[in-house]
């Protein structure tokens, strides 16, 4: 039976960008490789529809912290790959330390007995 997974829509903002940055780090993926290593890597928790998905990734190209080719999949088909870039490696390296900051906190008040 498979447990209920955090859909995109109990993400707290900001936090897609960032797993999206984290994925594409290890070198380019397409869309449907993106959200399926997000949900593996996280035991099947975290689910991102294609709704939320690709508005992300034009909006993190838009910014300049990924680029997109186009290439085939394996299955041969025509398909969007996106990549890190040197800006999107910084901006990658600042959330990360803002998320450990802010998930540190939240475990520090979560628990005070």
């Amino acid at each position: 039976m498979r447990r209920r997974a955090a859909t995109d829509r109990d993400l707290l903002g900001g936090t897609l960008d960032l797993l999206i940055l984290r994925v594409v780090r290890t070198g380019p993926a397409h869309g449907l490789q993106i959200a399926q290593s997000i949900e593996s890597k996280s035991d099947d928790v975290l689910l991102v529809e294609q709704g939320s998905l690709y508005p992300a990734l034009h909006r993190l190209e838009r910014r300049g912290w990924i680029k997109a080719t186009w290439g085939a999949s394996e299955n041969n088909r025509r398909a969007k790959y996106y990549a890190l870039t040197r800006k999107g490696r910084a901006e990658l390296e600042a959330q990360t330390t803002a998320w450990h900051k802010l998930t540190l906190a939240v475990g520090q008040v979560l628990d005070v007995s």
